[in-house]
């Protein structure tokens, strides 16, 4: 009987303990506006395609989507992505990238609110095929940690530029 008693209050203490720690997890949650959910913005959590885009005078366009399935949570994205690299079948095209436009537009990426950004290319005759972008995204406080990928064909020359994140696909 004594045995009996001590695992019933060995069991409540432990249920008292786990229900307390949880409700305090949920406070701390909400105290903080953070939710358990990982973050859009985390490279393994997202993805991310390469299209044509319409072209303009003296440039050829490309606009990389980025988009999140349900279950992550939203996240701030801020100027254009840093770091870019291309290349093709694994093999590194020597082409970096420079910014372009605003780079303070904060904008909310997550699932439900895709985002893209614009790789300005120029026609000048010359490029070097791609197959893959390797990219860091950058939040309004700075770089989101890891590499992002994204796949699909383009061109690309000296002198492409990364413009900055804008809502939409």
């Amino acid at each position: 009987m004594m045995r009996t008693n001590r695992k019933i209050a060995v069991t409540l203490a432990a249920t008292v303990l786990v229900g307390a720690a949880g409700a305090g997890f949920a406070q701390a949650s909400s105290a903080t506006g953070r939710s358990a959910a990982p973050s859009a913005c985390r490279p393994a959590n997202h993805t991310a395609k390469i299209t044509d885009a319409p072209n303009s005078a003296g440039h050829r366009h490309y606009r990389v989507t980025l988009s999140a399935a349900r279950g992550y949570e939203p996240c701030e994205l801020a100027g254009s992505p840093t770091d870019v690299r291309f290349s093709d079948h694994g093999s590194d095209s020597g082409v970096t990238a420079g910014r372009y436009g605003d780079q303070e537009d904060v904008v909310t990426f997550g699932p439900g609110h895709p985002v893209h950004f614009d790789i300005q290319v120029p026609s000048n005759g010359r490029g070097t095929t791609a197959d893959e972008a390797s990219f860091t995204l950058q939040a309004p406080g700075g770089q989101i940690p890891g590499t992002s990928f994204a796949e699909g064909r383009l061109k690309v020359a000296t002198g492409t530029l990364i413009g900055p994140v804008q809502r939409g696909a």
